[in-house]
């Protein structure tokens, strides 16, 4: 039974995308996404934090 997955990703690129190919010519491609999380602490200086 076929089915299929989606997945959505919101963040920046950090370089282009990498694609190649397997040896059975599926091509898969590489991505480095970071997303970046802002909040204000206890004492309501503003926070950022960024991970890839």
């Amino acid at each position: 039974m076929a089915s299929v997955n989606k997945v959505i990703l919101v963040g920046n690129l950090g370089r282009d995308p990498e694609t190649r190919y397997t040896t059975g010519g599926d091509a898969v491609t590489n991505i480095r996404v970071a997303t970046t999380d802002t909040w204000k602490d206890k004492n309501g200086e503003k926070q950022e934090r960024t991970e890839w």
